[in-house]
């Protein structure tokens, strides 16, 4: 079941109105997002990730890093690699030389964040946007404090904002207020008759990423198609991709003791998941996207960061990309 098409919901039937809250776990505003930065520190998106990230090992060949750029031809000193020698000038000029390169200055990044009403769900801590959102804050921040540029792509049902990398605060700032202004914008009275696919901002990230960037989009992916593998698998060509993979726990399990409400954004109608047949549907509609996104994983070799909108962010970024759990 396509949670913009159907918006599951505890509790009673009444109509939609937008909740006034600034409860963090609900929606986050740009201080909050602003205020993970020295959290940020932490973390690595490079290829030289730690042991126990989920992106080393297996996909630490698909991570390219930084690229090289030439920087001189020189004569051979002892303690140089024999692998940089050039053996054609050295033929030439009958003395041994080395070509000598060094690792570019930066490297762009580029956040692809979904806010899409498919996201403004949550049973246990977060609403899955709220999880994007923070991921999405952090991992900037981060790949700031590594000197790299960083943009993004925000998008939500009828709205996309594009971001190109730059190494600077104030592309951070903006970038973060974007984020922002697309949470505050969800809430369960928005009715949007042709809702932004998933494949738009991909097609966005194919143009401006180029070549040798990262690109991690942080999403549900909900309404993904055989387009979407093609544009992925197109931008990973040419770029490293990190899919973030944010679900709710009831993604994987619903239990049978509790009331649901689902909605188009205009009828609601209660969900029976006292129901073997009803409960099983909504089961495998679930499981079928997860494993339309692990299908991306196997047949593209693009790591999957499984992300949890019923764990706190940050704890679960640190486990994933291996950094140290007792820290602060």
């Amino acid at each position: 079941m396509r949670d913009n098409q159907a918006r599951a919901r505890t509790g009673i039937l009444r109509p939609f109105a937008a909740p006034v809250t600034t409860d963090p776990r609900i929606r986050v505003d740009a201080a909050h997002l602003r205020g993970l930065e020295s959290a940020a520190t932490s973390l690595q998106f490079l290829p030289r990730v730690r042991a126990g990230s989920v992106l080393s090992g297996r996909h630490a060949s698909h991570l390219r890093g930084r690229g090289l750029d030439f920087e001189e031809l020189r004569d051979y000193l002892p303690g140089d690699d024999i692998r940089s020698i050039d053996w054609k000038v050295t033929a030439r000029t009958g003395t041994p030389h080395v070509r000598v390169y060094t690792e570019e200055r930066d490297r762009p990044t580029l956040l692809l964040v979904d806010q899409r009403m498919s996201m403004f769900f949550g049973s246990t801590l977060n609403m899955k946007s709220v999880t994007a959102a923070e991921t999405a804050a952090l991992t900037a921040f981060a790949i700031l404090h590594q000197g790299d540029r960083v943009g993004g792509v925000v998008f939500g049902d009828d709205s996309i904002a594009e971001f190109k990398p730059v190494a600077s605060r104030r592309g951070v700032d903006a970038f973060v207020a974007a984020l922002a202004r697309a949470n505050a914008a969800l809430g369960p009275e928005n009715i949007i008759d042709n809702p932004i696919s998933v494949n738009q901002p991909l097609e966005a990230a194919a143009r401006i990423a180029g070549n040798n960037a990262l690109v991690i989009m942080i999403s549900d992916f909900d309404g993904i198609d055989e387009k979407t593998r093609t544009l992925i698998g197109g931008i990973a060509q040419h770029n490293d991709v990190i899919l973030g993979l944010v679900t709710d726990p009831m993604a994987r399990a619903i239990g049978d003791d509790i009331d649901l409400v689902i909605s188009d954004g205009t009828l609601q109608a209660p969900l029976n998941t006292q129901s073997a047949k009803v409960l099983r549907s909504v089961t495998q509609a679930s499981a079928e996207r997860l494993a339309g996104i692990l299908e991306f994983e196997r047949r593209l070799g693009v790591p999957v960061l499984p992300l949890d909108a019923g764990e706190a962010t940050l704890p679960q970024l640190r486990r994933l990309l291996g950094v140290n759990t007792s820290r602060p």
